[in-house]
């Protein structure tokens, strides 16, 4: 999902973007395997998200000021203000092995994210827009952060067919981080932005 290189934006484009409200965070709770027991020939992992918080995260960004009989076409650089990587416990190697606790937490959030390895850093932005009306804008590019925490049991066995589960995790629970698909986009000081969206976000950074 990591993404580099030139972006065209029109105005219509601009406009057509569009972010779903962000789902607030689920509440922790106990999450275990629907029994103890287990069958080694049939089970043998089971995994499940505890917790799922969405946060949207803006990776890149320019601020400009459109003087009157200035407008037009612009092209410019973005720099970089933040990123987000996926990780299983603080750790930025993924196996293939937590593919599915990614899926779950895309599930859990309600939309897809990243299920291997992946980040948004980039070596260089370069995008291009067109701005008819003057005033203070914001070219942004981000996500939304999905983290939280998970839990994985194995099944340990005991006999041919029977066996019970362990938790992989010393604390109980691990902790994962996510984003889902990258969006491009630009906003203004003159049209207010949905709270807790990735506009908002962006909107909040020029300074209005």
């Amino acid at each position: 999902m990591t993404r580099a290189g030139s972006l065209t934006i029109t105005a219509a484009a601009i406009a057509a973007v569009l972010v779903v409200p962000l789902a607030a965070a689920a509440p922790a709770q106990a999450v275990t395997p629907p029994a103890p027991t287990c069958n080694p020939a049939v089970d043998t992992v089971w995994e499940d998200i505890v917790t799922a918080e969405v946060d949207p995260v803006v990776t890149e960004f320019h601020t400009s000021y459109i003087a009157p009989g200035t407008t037009g076409e612009f092209s410019q650089t973005l720099q970089q203000v933040d990123s987000v990587s996926t990780t299983i416990n603080r750790s930025l190697e993924i196996t293939a092995e937590f593919k599915a606790v990614f899926v779950k937490a895309g599930v859990k959030a309600g939309f897809s994210v990243a299920t291997t390895k992946a980040t948004t850093q980039t070596t260089s932005i370069t995008t291009a827009f067109n701005l008819n009306t003057p005033g203070h804008y914001g070219v942004y590019r981000g996500t939304r952060k999905v983290q939280g925490q998970f839990v994985r049991y194995i099944c340990a066995r005991t006999g041919p067919t029977s066996g019970f589960w362990i938790n992989t995790n010393p604390t109980g629970t691990g902790t994962y981080v996510t984003f889902s698909d990258v969006e491009v986009g630009v906003v203004s000081c003159a049209a207010p932005e949905p709270a807790g969206t990735l506009r908002a976000a962006a909107r909040n950074r020029i300074g209005c």
